[in-house]
């Protein structure tokens, strides 16, 4: 097939390390905002790496509802429809709605 297109976000090099780590977890999988601090390098950023979500300009291109707290909830999600919005991308991903036949 064609070559994999590399979007060109605006960012902060921080923002954009941690973008391009968020870009690497595969639909219907999570990872904590530590997690994502420790796999670019900075195992303290996590409220960085949660600013950085906060900041993401493409929601579709960079999936940051697949980025969690730590003890398994849902954080903030800055895009619309809040919190509730990435627990149904979440549950999307995951399977559990729409899997049924009715």
């Amino acid at each position: 097939m064609g070559e994999e297109i590399t979007p060109d976000f605006q960012g902060t090099s921080f923002q954009r390390m941690v973008w391009d780590e968020i870009r690497k977890i595969p639909s219907g999988e999570t990872r904590t905002y530590k997690d994502i601090a420790e796999s670019i390098g900075n195992p303290r950023s996590s409220r960085a790496v949660a600013n950085a979500c906060a900041a993401n300009p493409q929601p579709i291109s960079v999936p940051c509802h697949r980025v969690i707290r730590s003890d398994g909830t849902i954080g903030g999600y800055s895009g619309p429809g809040g919190t509730s919005r990435k627990s149904a991308l979440l549950a999307v991903e995951k399977g559990l709605v729409g899997s049924r036949n009715t």
